[in-house]
């Protein structure tokens, strides 16, 4: 069993995906960029990073294992022990490079570091979208040429002095033609608004008076917001522990809920839901620090 091929699909369609007793692969949403230097376009993308702090069995990944092999949740589990062990003494002589997400390695402090593989884009939006690269564009500059050369200005003749007096008769009739049509045109505006006056002066005295008025009705509409971000306290197999961790969180003053089951049919407690991401992520951070350090964020659209 390869177990970086689950852990690629899951990243697909989760934001995190933790390997139980090792860290997890979280991805962050990056935009559409575009490199000045290299003219190229890229298409919105996930970045991916890991973080070795996050090592509780959430049940994620266990549980895509067990379904898609048709085995059970402990060999499953076992498996992905075993595959985290030989990471573990790999990574004592050299990198593991894990197929698709990237590399590991350790630091002389025995610290992971992760050296993703930017080829692959786990962002389903941008499905068949590639990296783009243009030319630049270079503009030339041009000095603009006379339309008539100066020794042809010099060869033409003298325009006869009838044709000019002709030439400003003409302008002369339009210019006064054209005088009268706007001075025409003006009479009519005033007209036309001394009418619209007196109208709106009549439609202003008329009262209009209902015998039987409707009654009012007053409404009172609540809005309320709705909350796709969920802080995950933890994932459970019997409904009654789920139950009891509400009203554990309830009891310590936190918004606490069951937000149903996942696909593996494991039933979800929250700690609190947010409407916005910004707020869901702050009180992640509170949390983590305080609380619980397994705790991590589910977006769960059409909620």
């Amino acid at each position: 069993m390869i177990l970086a091929n689950y852990i690629n699909d899951l990243l697909y369609r989760y934001d995190c995906v933790i390997v139980p007793d090792f860290g997890g692969f979280i991805t962050n949403r990056i935009g559409a960029k575009v490199n000045k230097f290299t003219h190229t376009f890229s298409p919105p993308t996930k970045q991916i990073t890991f973080n070795n702090l996050l090592k509780h069995n959430d049940g994620l990944l266990a549980n895509y294992i067990a379904s898609s092999e048709n085995i059970s949740f402990e060999k499953a589990s076992t498996a992905i022990s075993l595959s985290v062990i030989r990471w573990k003494n790999e990574l004592q002589s050299k990198s593991v490079k894990i197929e698709n997400l990237g590399s590991l390695s350790l630091t002389e402090d025995k610290k992971i570091i992760f050296e993703p593989n930017n080829q692959v884009n786990y962002l389903t939006e941008s499905f068949g979208l590639k990296t783009m690269e243009s030319p630049a564009i270079i503009r030339y500059k041009e000095q603009l040429k006379p339309l008539i050369p100066v020794q042809e200005k010099e060869n033409h003749k003298k325009i006869p002095a009838f044709i000019k007096y002709a030439a400003a008769a003409a302008i002369l009739l339009t210019l006064g033609i054209t005088g009268f049509n706007r001075y025409q045109n003006n009479q009519q505006s005033e007209v036309f608004a001394n009418q619209e006056k007196a109208i709106q002066k009549k439609i202003q005295s008329a009262t209009f008076v209902i015998s039987n008025p409707l009654p009012t009705i007053s409404l009172n509409v609540s809005k309320e917001e709705a909350k796709h971000f969920h802080l995950i306290a933890g994932a459970f197999q019997f409904k009654e522990n789920a139950k009891n961790k509400v009203k554990q969180l309830k009891a310590k003053g936190f918004d606490s809920k069951i937000i149903g089951t996942n696909k593996w049919g494991l039933t979800q407690v929250s700690f609190n839901s947010y409407s916005t991401r910004n707020e869901a992520t702050n009180d992640l951070y509170k949390i983590r620090k305080t609380i619980s350090k397994d705790a991590w964020l589910l977006i769960k659209k059409g909620n």
